[in-house]
This record gives C-alpha cells, sequence and structure tokens, in this order.
C-alpha cells in the first residue's frame, strides 16, 4: 500500500487542531464535495456555501476525515479557521518536501498555459507536483501545497491576482527557487487606480518570496521589462531574458506556421534549438521560451524539455481546433472561449490571419471583462488587428463590444447581440463549409457558449 499523503497525527502537528474522532490516513485533500475522491482530506471552507454543510456528503463518498472549525459526526480535526489551517498544511507540504525545486508562473496572458507545459517537462524529469486548473488564487495555491507528495523533486506553481497584494503572500508561501512572468499587460486595470503600471508591481510581488540567488525570467519585448527587472534584481535575483533581441538569454529566432502546429527557430544560451510543437498561437514562440528558461533553472535535461514541449497540446478552450462536419462539408473551430484580454486577442488574431483558409476567417467576440476606464478604447482598438488578420466577419455580443462593433466598417460586420446566448443562432446559421471560425471572449461573458452552440452543428443539434 503506497504511503498515505497525510496521517491525522501530522495534519493535527501541522495546524494545531485537535482531533474528534478516531485516527486517520489520506491519500488526498479535497474542497469540493463534486470532485472528492475516496481517502481525501475535505476541508469545510466558508464562502457562498458553508463547507461544513457538505461534511455529512464529503464522509459519505468516502473521505477519510475533515478539517474543520467545528465538531460534529466522524473523523475530523478541528480548528480556529479552516482557511487558516490549509495555508499551514500546504507550508508543512513544502517544508517537509523542503528539497524539491519550486517554479512559479504568473503574467497577464498565459500563465496556465506555461504552468502545465513545465508541468509536463517536470514529470519526465522525476516525481513532480503541479497545480490543477487555475488553481493560482489564496484558496487554490495553499490546496496545491498541502497535495504536494513528501516524495517531490519538482513542482511548479501557478500564481494569480486581481488586485495588488495579493501575489506577495503567495510566493512567501511557494517560496520558489524560479519565478516567470509570461507578459504583462492591461488586464484587471480596472482594480488599479494608477493603471497597468500598476499590473506589472503587482506582478513583481512574485519576488517576494524568492530566496536570494533565484532565477527571474522575464519577457524582454515586453514595454514593462526593465521595471520587472528592477524589481527582481533588488530582490537579489539572477535574470534570464527571453524575446526577440540579441542580448536575450533565450531569443527567438524565427516561427513557422505548420499543418499541425508551429516551429519554432530560436537561440538558447547560444545554442540553436530548432523544434515543432503542436500549438497554433504566436504568443507560443515566447512562450515556449520561457518554459525551456524554466527547465533549465529547474533541472530539467533539454531533450526532456523540448519532448514534453513538442508534445504539450493546447488546453481546453485555449486555442483548440477541431474539424466540424456540418452538411454539405467541414469548417474550423478555433475554441479560444476560455478567457480574453487586449493581449491575447491581439495575438488570437495575428495567429488566424497568418494561416491558410479555404473559406472565410470569421470571429465571434464576446466582451473582455475587468478593462475599466480603459475598456471602451481597448475594444473598439481591436479592428485594426482585424483588418490585419483580413477577418472577413465579425460577430459581437455584449455591451462593451459594442465599441468595436461600431469601429467596423459595414463589410465586416456580421453580427451583434447584447448576450453570447441572442447571438448563437445568427452565428451558427451564418458558418459555412471552409470557415475558420475564431471563438473568444472573457470567461464571464460567456464566450464558451458560442463554441458550444458551433460545435454542435457537427452533431447536427443546430442549423
Amino acid at each position: 500500500m503506497s504511503e498515505p499523503l497525510w496521517t491525522s497525527t501530522e495534519i493535527v502537528a501541522a495546524t494545531g487542531g485537535a482531533l474528534a474522532g478516531e485516527a486517520f490516513a489520506a491519500t488526498g485533500v479535497s474542497i469540493d464535495t463534486r470532485t472528492i475522491e475516496s481517502g481525501d482530506l475535505f476541508v469545510a471552507l466558508a464562502g457562498v456555501r458553508d463547507g461544513h454543510d457538505f461534511i455529512d456528503q464529503a464522509l459519505a463518498k468516502g473521505a477519510s476525515g475533515a478539517l474543520a472549525s467545528r465538531p460534529g459526526a466522524g473523523a475530523r480535526i478541528v480548528v480556529g479557521d479552516t482557511l487558516t489551517a490549509l495555508e499551514q498544511l500546504g507550508i508543512a507540504g513544502r517544508e517537509r518536501a523542503s528539497s524539491a525545486l519550486r517554479g512559479a508562473v504568473t503574467g497577464s496572458v498565459g500563465k496556465t498555459s506555461v504552468t502545465q507545459a513545465i508541468a509536463a517537462g517536470l514529470k519526465l524529469a522525476g516525481p513532480a507536483h503541479t497545480s490543477v486548473h487555475s488553481y493560482n488564487n489564496h484558496i487554490g495555491v495553499p490546496l496545491t501545497l498541502a497535495r504536494m507528495p513528501r516524495g517531490t523533486r519538482r513542482a511548479i506553481f501557478e500564481i494569480g491576482m486581481n488586485h495588488a497584494d495579493e501575489i506577495a503572500p503567495l510566493s512567501r508561501m511557494v517560496r520558489p527557487a524560479a519565478a516567470a512572468i509570461t507578459t504583462v499587460g492591461p488586464v484587471h486595470v480596472e482594480n488599479f487606480p494608477d493603471g497597468e503600471i500598476g499590473v506589472a508591481r503587482a506582478k513583481a510581488e512574485i519576488f517576494a518570496g524568492m530566496a536570494a540567488g533565484g532565477t527571474a525570467i522575464l519577457n524582454a519585448d515586453n514595454p514593462w521589462f526593465e521595471l520587472l527587472k528592477g524589481e527582481a534584481v533588488r530582490a537579489g535575483c539572477r535574470v534570464q531574458a527571453f524575446g526577440s533581441g540579441a542580448a536575450c538569454d533565450a531569443r527567438l529566432v524565427d516561427i513557422v506556421p505548420q499543418a499541425e502546429g508551429l516551429r519554432i527557430v530560436a537561440e538558447l544560451n547560444g545554442r540553436k534549438v530548432d523544434f515543432a510543437i503542436r500549438q497554433t498561437g504566436v504568443q507560443w514562440g515566447l512562450n515556449s521560451l520561457a518554459v525551456l528558461l524554466m527547465f533549465e533553472a529547474l533541472d530539467v535535461d533539454l531533450a526532456a524539455g523540448l519532448q514534453a514541449l513538442s508534445a504539450f497540446a493546447p488546453l481546453e478552450g485555449r486555442g483548440v481546433e477541431t474539424t466540424i462536419v456540418m452538411k454539405g462539408g467541414d469548417f474550423t473551430l478555433i475554441d479560444d472561449s476560455f478567457n480574453a484580454n487586449s493581449l491575447s486577442m491581439i495575438a488570437a488574431l495575428k495567429t488566424l490571419g497568418g494561416r491558410r483558409a479555404a473559406g472565410r476567417r470569421i470571429v465571434a467576440l464576446t466582451d473582455m471583462l475587468e478593462l475599466g476606464e480603459m475598456s471602451a478604447g481597448l475594444h473598439a482598438a481591436l479592428a485594426e488587428p482585424v483588418a490585419e488578420a483580413k477577418v472577413d466577419l465579425v460577430f459581437c455580443a455584449g455591451p462593451l463590444m459594442r465599441s468595436l462593433w461600431e469601429a467596423l466598417p459595414p463589410t465586416r460586420r456580421g453580427g451583434y447581440a447584447d448576450s453570447a446566448a441572442e447571438l448563437e443562432p445568427r452565428l451558427a446559421g451564418a458558418v459555412r463549409p471552409g470557415d475558420v471560425v475564431l471563438v473568444k471572449g472573457s470567461k464571464g461573458s460567456k464566450a464558451s457558449a458560442l463554441a458550444r452552440a458551433l460545435a454542435g452543428l457537427g452533431a447536427g443539434e443546430m442549423g
């Protein structure tokens, strides 16, 4: 039988709680009864729904015990505050795997995909651990630490934020040996009175938890590179730059579209590397270099890193391409609907413009959220990359996207609606065989509903 992740004795020692009921051993840690597995420790967090209301359900589904702030039936460890206890358990998980090399990733765009690409390489190099999904906030980061097996040799964590002063405490929790910032742009900017520079400073908080001599991996093509570099140096970090400039430690030489992805030509610390990847987004030229520098910082062999990077497929809702067979032929759906901001919108449009299409290039875009006073201008400004990509028809959904709609020439206007749900039938009815259709928008503006509607054309559900 494999070693348990945590015993109740270890949980008590980590959290200062008191065991109520029989001693137990946990094979995992969960905060959600919908995904809980037999043997998990269930952490009853307070929130919109109080996790204590689900302890009985968790135990019935096979949870070995619960971490709770009040006594009750079943095996449980009672603590003063369950979120604080989860943080303490995460720190204990980090300390018992103290020899593990830990990395962290943040950025305005691409942090989840870059994190998971790094994770793929770490797994080839030995016992590894990573965040699942986008577990990158004040709950997700300690939960990921608490789930880290004691035999972990390398680990990678995603760290996100919506406001200032959110990343620093998470970085101190992880204490990364290496940290990468993919890029910085006007994302969540409505929460920053000083605008984009505030976003950059918030991203630089990732250096707060790093020991002197750690590696900061930064995008030299980003306008905020010098600011980030300065913050990294002040924190005692060694800076490794990726970008297109000759002085970069990882330099992008060329990026060539291929039938099923991209070919990347680069120089890594003066050594030429030439490899194919399954990603199609042009941003993966630089993303790949960030991944390779992180492999180097976490002691992953280049050959293993390239193998993992070449095999890494787009994550759901982040550029997945599907051929949809419909009456009379087929069309290509590019589902990039998980989230959006102006940087990722421009990158997606540039990628679309660089590919061949038998039919028309169509985009279906929903609102980009949390942009504050910059919102109208950033939405309207998408008209230029739309034109550069030679998009034939643009469909827009949401009150913020009206700014783009009004900036488009009539010849490019495919349809507008106040919501994604209202736009669905018009978009689905317009698609023809041979078309390439890109769907993108912020998660909260329901772009994914448009992607599902188009995928449904292939199943005969609509049209």
